[in-house]
């Protein structure tokens, strides 16, 4: 059978939850949660709904599944790190599709709640009827941008410390990605101007532009990157938050090897567990996003021969032989039905 990003990998999934405090920042905590490859004998009990986790966002709130088993015993094999991010307000497993992906596929992925950006905190914000001052509202921005970098790395730090126990020890520290969506795109791209242990990045739908919407958080990148990091942007062709005028000028301006797909007719929340219906399924969605982004991590931190010829070939024909309408580009549109 040849290469196959799109499918489920061949291992079972567990996953754990976690917190790390940071002392320097005045003892800020941030909880976690770790996908990773579970011992043989969890197969299939990460795809069954009765042995599935199952998780809620809010106290009340419906709730969810993901693919994994929590507090599996961990496969014994050394294993990549990715890191993910998630979108300004919002929470550690809200792309479990991807991260669950990942993990089946051998690779250990953390995700953190980076706490006063939220999606909890905001529902009680909204809930609380809380004003501020324009002064009050600029410093709780900048704080939010302040904040996210030096999570990342923190994470990364308390992981390779043992943060996650027997699963901490399976973890390979000289290859490392991260992944990040929306604001946590952002973040991601800017801490390759922090930190020079990350070796593939992918940036899904990322802020950052130099001219962004009205209510969009005003981060900016510099684009001084500590090393040559592949870069892989995917990003919505209908994307009312980071329009794709903003896309192409982060690609752009990115001083590495680089590639982005566009998925057609789909909005900025196509990136998450849960998607509006629209003109693009979330089953086309969630193929398109962690198909292209586990064979740009297998290229690049596996350094995978059949995942580089795939990339390198034609990744448009491929989504589309899955009813998948998307696009590529590389300063120009590329791959459009004909």
């Amino acid at each position: 059978m040849g290469y196959d990003p799109f499918a489920r990998g061949p291992l079972p999934v567990g996953v754990r939850s976690g917190q790390v405090t940071d002392a320097r920042r005045g003892g800020r905590r941030l909880p976690f949660e770790i996908w990773y490859p579970a011992a043989p004998r969890y197969r299939g009990l990460d795809l069954d709904a009765s042995t599935q986790d199952s998780f809620t966002v809010l106290p009340g709130s419906p709730t969810l599944r993901q693919a994994a088993v929590r507090d599996a015993a961990a496969h014994v094999e050394s294993c990549p790190l990715v890191l993910f991010s998630h979108s300004s307000y919002g929470h550690r497993r809200q792309s479990s599709f991807l991260c669950a992906h990942l993990a089946s596929h051998g690779y250990v992925v953390a995700a953190a709640d980076h706490s006063g950006n939220t999606f909890a905190e905001w529902a009680n914000r909204g809930s609380g009827g809380e004003a501020l001052t324009d002064e009050q509202r600029d410093a709780r921005i900048q704080k939010v941008i302040d904040d996210r970098v030096p999570d990342v790395r923190l994470l990364l730090d308390e992981l390779l410390g043992g943060a996650a126990g027997e699963v901490s020890e399976r973890i390979d520290r000289r290859r490392v990605g991260v992944v990040g969506w929306s604001f946590g795109g952002w973040a991601m791209l800017a801490a390759l101007e922090a930190d020079d242990r990350f070796g593939a990045v992918v940036a899904l739908a990322p802020a950052g532009s130099s001219n962004p919407l009205p209510g969009i958080i005003p981060a900016t990148l510099t684009f001084a990157w500590r090393r040559e990091v592949p870069a892989l942007y995917l990003v919505a062709e209908e994307d009312r938050f980071t329009p794709l005028s903003g896309m192409y000028e982060l690609f752009e301006r990115t001083p590495s090897r680089k590639q982005m797909f566009i998925l057609r007719h789909a909005d900025h929340g196509h990136f998450a567990d849960q998607i509006e219906a629209g003109s693009c399924p979330q089953e086309h969605a969630h193929l398109f996003t962690r198909g292209l982004a586990l064979a740009h991590l297998d290229a690049t931190l596996q350094e995978h021969a059949a995942a580089r010829r795939f990339l390198a070939g034609d990744p448009i024909a491929a989504l589309r032989e899955r009813s998948v309408d998307a696009l590529a580009y590389d300063g120009e549109i590329a791959g459009s039905p004909a």
